[in-house]
């Protein structure tokens, strides 16, 4: 096979027009040649840092789409399956993707559950880090999000570390607006990437003390903004990640959009690609060829190095995507799920209470970080309630591993006027999330996933959306079409209920992911996430 069109040598900063011979998934040779073709072959692109989870696909659907945008590979963390379904979620995740083309690379989950302050379906200690390390197909230790664990030295979290660095494989971080001695001090223990940087001045003395910083640009959280003014000066050190991409999302583009909007910004197209393409796999040492002669053929054909579109996906000499067709196949699987409990009622709901001031979540449009706010309380017959007026309203998280009894906070910045809506991706721990007007519509949200052992959903007076996701409650069993097709209706739902999020179910997902502060719920309880332990709803 022979690739003909104009070449882009990142690593030696050159662009000439040239022909690519393939044999056996390998380059053979790279000749320079007047071949009269004006479009560009490149490397393809890498996520640097993704839960695959996050776009409800399972590894062969996601792959199937992630093709289209010049997406070759992606280091991906199946810390969400994991806290359902703990090693066999991780096994499942390996397995499916190992049936396609796409070079998958897991890493073994650091945190499962992430923190003790809420209910997982799993635990992954140091004894199954251990042996996930030494699996070939677990590539590095997956996001330490912990970080006050290696901060103040605790034992099971450094036995994790320690096992990383025996089988000489990267530790990921994830340390949201850690700076200082604290943060040397985490990084010191081994820690060389992290994504959740949110500001210029975070990310600059991250990539001075020797870190690797992802810029991240995903469905919820996104600070593409706040950092790209680093990558001009630190690129050696940079790459890009979605970290979460629903599946609307992701069948609009991936890593390609980043590099576009990069150039548009003036960024040096040499710098955007070396982070797009380059940096990722020689920090993680993966098996992606870099357009160099004795490669493994993974390469990408694109109109021009201004909108990235893919003409064309190469990996290993293999065309996966041509002609706006994704050549890569779909995978029969048996569906895993860990969802056990029973349906609620309305009384479950209540919050008696007689406070006059209560304390809120602030949701953040684009943030994974919120706010604590103190806020006049709405009490009818001794239960606090939602508020329209003010768009404070009720939410709770369910325990789906079993039954207990929901936990009650309030959020503003949902806009919900009428009905509710509901998530059983839930991070970390994928309890069920629900947010609504009244506790009828929370009750029936929270049913109807019940009902559906998982999913997404919206509830009005009259109607009832449901997305099903009976892969471990996370993820769909249908192609991405389909689920994007069904979330996009479920997100026009929410919106015309009224919420004015960008992405509702995708911040939903992370209104209980406590190791992000200010403020979160889980399913035992509103917790402080800046002093690490759980607080009081009322606050008078």
């Amino acid at each position: 096979m022979k690739l003909k069109g104009n070449i882009v040598d990142i690593q030696n900063r050159s662009i000439y027009q040239g022909e690519v011979t393939v044999e056996n998934g390998k380059i053979k040779s790279i000749e320079k040649k007047n071949c009269g073709e004006n479009h560009y072959i490149l490397p393809g692109f890498v996520d640097a840092h993704i839960h695959i989870e996050s776009s409800m696909l399972v590894p062969s659907e996601f792959a199937k789409i992630a093709v289209n945008h010049g997406t070759v590979s992606t280091i991906s963390d199946p810390h969400e399956i994991a806290n359902v379904l703990g090693v066999e979620g991780v096994e499942f995740m390996i397995e499916n993707g190992k049936q396609t083309p796409f070079k998958f690379n897991f890493g073994a989950p650091s945190c499962v559950p992430a923190t003790s302050f809420e209910s997982a379906g799993a635990v992954i200690d140091s004894d199954d880090i251990k042996t996930l390390m030494a699996n070939p197909d677990i590539k590095y230790l997956a996001e330490m999000m912990n970080y006050p664990g290696v901060i103040y030295d605790d034992a099971e979290v450094l036995k994790k570390i320690a096992w990383a660095k025996h089988y000489n494989k990267p530790v990921d971080g994830h340390a949201p607006g850690l700076r200082g001695e604290n943060l040397t001090k985490y990084i010191s223990a081994g820690i060389s990437t992290d994504h959740e940087c949110f500001s210029y001045d975070e990310g600059l003395e991250k990539l001075q003390k020797g870190m690797k910083v992802i810029i991240r640009e995903g469905s919820a959280a996104k600070n593409f903004e706040a950092l790209i003014g680093l990558l001009d000066e630190h690129y050696e050190n940079m790459m890009f990640c979605s970290d979460d991409k629903h599946p609307d999302d992701l069948l609009l583009g991936h890593i390609n959009q980043l590099c576009a909007r990069a150039v548009a910004k003036g960024v040096d197209v040499f710098k955007v690609l070396q982070a797009a393409c380059v940096n990722p796999v020689k920090h993680y040492n993966l098996d992606v060829g870099l357009l160099n002669v004795g490669d493994a053929a993974d390469c990408i054909v694109v109109e021009d190095l201004k909108d990235f579109k893919t003409l064309e996906t190469y990996i290993n000499g293999q065309l996966v995507f041509a002609n706006g067709v994704s050549h890569v196949k779909h995978v029969d699987f048996e569906n895993l799920n860990n969802f056990n409990t029973d349906k609620k009622d309305v009384s479950d709901f209540r919050f008696e209470s007689d406070a006059k001031k209560i304390r809120v979540i602030e949701c953040l449009d684009g943030e994974l970080v919120t706010n604590e706010i103190i806020v006049d309380s709405k009490i009818e017959n001794g239960n606090l309630v939602s508020n329209t007026e003010t768009d404070v309203l009720k939410m709770t998280v369910v325990n789906r591993y079993q039954n207990d009894k929901p936990a009650i906070a309030f959020i503003k910045n949902y806009g919900l006027k009428e009905g509710a809506i509901a998530s059983s991706v839930g991070h970390d721990s994928h309890n069920i999330i629900a947010i609504g007007v009244s506790d009828e519509a929370i009750c029936k949200a929270v049913n109807l996933l019940i009902e559906n052992e998982g999913g997404i959903c919206a509830v009005s007076d009259t109607e009832e959306k449901v997305v099903a996701l009976p892969v471990a409650g996370i993820m769909s069993d249908k192609n991405a079409e389909v689920i994007g097709k069904q979330y996009s209706e479920l997100d026009k739902m929410a919106k015309q209920l009224g919420s004015q999020l960008h992405a509702p179910y995708m911040s939903l997902s992370f209104m209980a992911l406590l190791v992000i502060p200010a403020l979160k719920l889980s399913d035992k309880g509103l917790f402080d996430g800046g002093k690490f332990e759980f607080t009081s709803v009322k606050a008078s």
